[in-house]
């Protein structure tokens, strides 16, 4: 379903080598689903890159339908956990994009719970999003939508079929609380 993958991989204060193994890793793995894939690659180093040396690479796909799913992965800060290998780092962003490629919906795991906030804060009128299966952090979110806001969510399971494609999806329904900026001056 995806039509074209955009990344971006980063290091800082480490060897500019790290980049080009970071890419050759994602790549042997995406290269199998679709042969456009663009990663750019900055490097920093000197006074301007701080102290903590890391690398990191994040990568977004576009679909057919003009939706974008991300997956983003870096290093252990030094000293916290174990080290992290370049072409490690690269394999495991580029499965973590194909899950949420194969997940689907309208927004991507990490993203599932400012759509719902976004729903529940607009105006009071019915929103409706179609998402991937929900993540723990997104059905946490919604206990906590419901004990500050006491809003419910309609929950419809659409199992995949023909029209829908990889895992069931989820649509989420709910009337928004009109929430308004009460400092905003009227003219």
């Amino acid at each position: 379903m995806a039509s074209l993958t955009l990344g971006f991989r980063y290091s800082v204060r480490v060897s500019p080598q790290m980049a080009n193994r970071i890419v050759d890793s994602a790549r042997s793995i995406l290269n199998k689903f679709i042969p456009d894939i663009y990663i750019y690659t900055d490097h920093m180093k000197g006074v301007n890159s701080g102290k903590s040396p890391g690398f990191g690479l994040s990568l977004v796909a576009e679909t057919t339908n003009g939706t974008f799913l991300s997956a983003e992965l870096a290093s252990n800060p030094q000293g916290q956990g174990a080290a992290v290998l370049p072409e490690d780092l690269g394999r495991n962003c580029a499965r973590l994009l194909l899950e949420e490629i194969y997940r689907g919906g309208c927004v991507d795991s990490t993203n599932q719970s400012l759509a719902l906030l976004l729903m529940t804060l607009g105006q009071q009128d019915v929103s409706k999003v179609l998402l991937g299966p929900l993540s723990p952090y997104t059905i946490e979110f919604l206990r906590h939508l419901k004990s500050f806001f006491q809003i419910m969510f309609k929950i419809e399971t659409k199992p995949c079929g023909e029209e829908l494609k990889g895992g069931d999806k989820v649509l989420m329904t709910c009337v928004g609380v009109g929430f308004s900026n009460l400092s905003k001056t009227l003219k």
